[in-house]
């Protein structure tokens, strides 16, 4: 797993409904030959991606009519992304280390208050742009990114996770297009990765 984590005043997401006109709009230039060099695979790869996170989240309601909100104040607002190797020890090492992780500031200024401490809450957004290989051409390759339907396993595993330590958790949409606004508090950006956890 590969997470940013963000230290926030306030962070919130609101759900898009692309048209389907967009999304074939979009698949079509994946499938454009450029002067790229990805392969076939990682083009493959991509365009699928792109498609489920266009998915329509037509089943949201939202009084403001401007799609679907979710808010939180004081937290953590944490870009989840997940690949296949990833199971039950990766998400229990990154519930844990987030849970605990201090971050906030105690009454010296100094960062010594875990999200728990400061009663804080979460907002959880799956990102599978995370695991984006730049190393070839000018466009990233998702193929190192979870297959969707075990990201979604994995990314909603560690959202339970969470609230097990008594954590507040909001979510965004699995595969959906997310705008996503916060105040950074700080600010405070860290990235974690399952890969670098102690072992033994």
């Amino acid at each position: 797993m590969r997470i940013v984590l963000q230290r926030v005043r306030r962070a919130q997401l609101s759900v898009v409904a692309d048209t389907e006109t967009d999304t074939d709009t979009d698949t079509e230039t994946d499938d454009v030959t450029t002067d790229d060099t990805n392969n076939d695979t990682d083009t493959h790869n991509a365009t699928d991606t792109h498609k489920q996170m266009n998915t329509p989240a037509s089943d949201m309601s939202d009084p403001s009519g401007d799609g679907d909100s979710r808010r939180i104040g004081t937290g953590l607002l944490l870009l989840v992304g997940v690949q296949d190797s990833d199971g039950d020890a990766e998400v229990e090492w990154m519930a844990h280390k987030i849970a605990h992780m201090r971050v906030f500031e105690d009454a010296a200024g100094k960062m010594n208050r875990s999200v728990l401490e400061e009663h804080g809450s979460v907002l959880s957004v799956s990102q599978f742009t995370l695991y984006a290989d730049t190393r070839k051409g000018n466009r990233p390759s998702f193929t190192k990114a979870g297959r969707p339907e075990h990201a979604d396993t994995i990314w909603n595993a560690f959202n339970a996770e969470l609230r097990a330590y008594g954590i507040p958790v909001a979510e965004g949409v699995f595969g959906a297009h997310m705008l996503v606004g916060l105040e950074n508090d700080g600010p405070v950006t860290i990235i974690l990765d399952s890969d670098n956890r102690p072992t033994g």
